[in-house]
């Protein structure tokens, strides 16, 4: 961990060439290593999101060309961050050449860098069209993609410096161990948050079921399964109370899995009458330039998109995010909320609103994960992430702070389903008597914050989300749930309980408060 920061250094921060503490000793590590390691040598450096890889890869950059005979090419996964890219290291004083599919390369010559996006180089080395002979460093951006190693044949007498903020592979069965000889670990988020470089998450998670989610071949959740839960009216509305708990009148990004998720957020947001925005990679370049201008200057502007923000997207406004999707991508759950992560004058916290029971999975961001045995034994870390069955039975239903203040003259509102149900079944009593006993608590928290029976109805009314949890957890123990099943349960139960404040209110309002009820 680095250093607490002066107040002069806070005070003298600039885009360009002036560079903080950690990253200059960054460099001097990657350079000690490449001045003592072989020519063919790969090196993979890891730095948070919002950390300033750029900057230092830029920085490296020149001053390799500056004591060095041989070239540079920097390849990027995405056309934006190629762009991004070239005007960085123009800042650094060092011209360079974008290789995409549409450039002139004849002067190629005349250039000692050359920024290019994967498959376009691809294309172009195998139409022999760019002469890489004297590249003596090799950078690759976002280096956890696996659609960089089939271009590693290319250059087997180069350096090459891998940089990720998760150096944990995109494919599985691709680890970067594989393809990596060393991993330098930069500055921890907890850290750079320390010493305001970044700002610090507030997150706020919802408990989802997510036992619905199918996780396809590339060993994330398929767009379709989630589609199916995250457009339903339940999760949507669980998102609109999310969004004005905790996000209401802040700028927020929200991030889904599938356009046709983020289509319909889009159209909730807008029938409330918020300001709202939706974007995905089928917008024209022209329409995502003036999308994102809205986003910037609209203080109180939502954006809703698919995963096309989380990499090369900028904007330090952004104060709150909601992912509204799982993910089974430590390195995607650390890309979507590192886009709330930069820091400005007046912001040094950022909410995050959880709708995907990511927290649960990764634990907070900003942990301190071990990335060195994360690189050495990717498996290791990823088989001893919990399932979404094992989450959920650790789940337990906390009610939202402003109706918790309206149960406030109850102790406890909490009602353990499971434990009930395996008492019942050591007593050899029917499994029926579980859901009789949570009736009953429900209906004395009700009573206990109620004067009349027409408020202890309208409290009752509140309790949906609480019913739907016990009910969910009862099916969980009776090995039965089919759709039909647990929605017919679940009106049962709401029956059952107005029924029963009706016939026994006056009697246990009597024996709670130790006098009547007023008639």
């Amino acid at each position: 961990m680095s250093k607490t920061v002066t107040s002069l250094e806070l005070e003298d921060r600039r885009v360009g060439k002036d560079l903080y503490s950690y990253q200059k000793g960054a460099i001097d590590k990657i350079f000690k290593c490449f001045e003592e390691a072989p020519e063919d040598y790969h090196l993979l450096y890891q730095l948070p999101t919002g950390g300033g890889k750029t900057v230092i890869f830029s920085e490296i950059v020149r001053q390799y060309l500056k004591h060095h005979k041989k070239k540079v090419l920097v390849m990027t996964h995405r056309i934006e961050l190629c762009r991004q890219t070239s005007t960085m290291l123009e800042e650094f004083g060092v011209d360079n050449k974008v290789v995409s599919s549409k450039a002139n390369l004849d002067d190629q010559a005349q250039y000692s860098c050359f920024v290019a996006m994967v498959e376009t180089l691809n294309n172009r080395l195998q139409e022999d069209k760019l002469d890489i002979s004297d590249i003596g460093l090799v950078i690759i951006d976002e280096a956890h993609y696996n659609s960089f190693t089939k271009l590693f044949k290319y250059f087997e007498k180069s350096f090459i410096l891998g940089v990720t903020a998760t150096p944990l592979s995109s494919n599985i069965k691709l680890p970067m161990k594989d393809n990596y000889d060393e991993l330098i670990v930069g500055e921890t988020i907890e850290s750079l948050i320390k010493n305001e470089f970044l700002s610090q998450a507030e997150i706020y998670s919802y408990n989802v079921g997510l036992t619905s989610l199918i996780v396809g071949a590339n060993g994330d959740y398929t767009v379709k399964s989630s589609e199916d839960l995250y457009t339903n009216n339940d999760m949507l509305t669980k998102l609109m109370q999310a969004y004005e708990e905790r996000s209401k009148g802040k700028k927020t990004l929200i991030f889904n899995n599938g356009i046709n998720t983020s289509l319909h957020v889009y159209d909730t947001f807008r029938a409330a009458g918020y300001p709202v925005a939706h974007l995905d990679n089928t917008n024209t370049k022209k329409e995502r330039k003036k999308i994102l201008k809205w986003f910037r200057d609209t203080p109180d502007a939502i954006l809703t998109s698919v995963s096309i923000l989380t990499t090369g997207f900028d904007e330090p406004t952004v104060e709150s995010i909601i992912l509204n999707r799982a993910t089974k991508s430590l390195t995607l759950y650390y890309q979507m909320i590192g886009r709330g992560s930069r820091i400005l004058k007046n912001k040094s916290t950022f909410n995050v609103i959880d709708l995907g029971n990511n927290l649960h999975r990764f634990g907070p961001w900003g942990a301190d994960l071990d990335w060195q045995r994360i690189f050495k034994s990717p498996n290791y870390y990823l088989d001893n992430i919990l399932s979404d069955e094992e989450l959920e039975d650790n789940f337990r239903y906390e009610m939202p702070d402003e109706l918790r203040a309206e149960f406030g003259n109850s102790d406890v509102v909490y009602f353990n389903i499971k434990e009930t149900y395996i008492d019942a079944v050591r007593k050899g009593e029917s499994s029926k008597v579980v859901l009789e006993r949570s009736i009953e608590h429900h209906a004395k928290i009700c009573i206990e914050n109620s004067e009349d029976l027409y408020d202890a109805l309208d409290l009752a009314k509140k309790l949906g989300d609480d019913i739907d949890y016990r009910i969910h957890r009862y099916t969980k123990c009776i090995s039965k749930s089919t759709y039909n099943f647990v929605e017919w349960l679940k009106d049962d139960y709401r029956k059952k309980l107005r029924a029963y404040l009706r016939s026994n209110f006056d009697e246990v309002f009597e024996e709670i408060h130790g006098r009547p009820a007023e008639s």
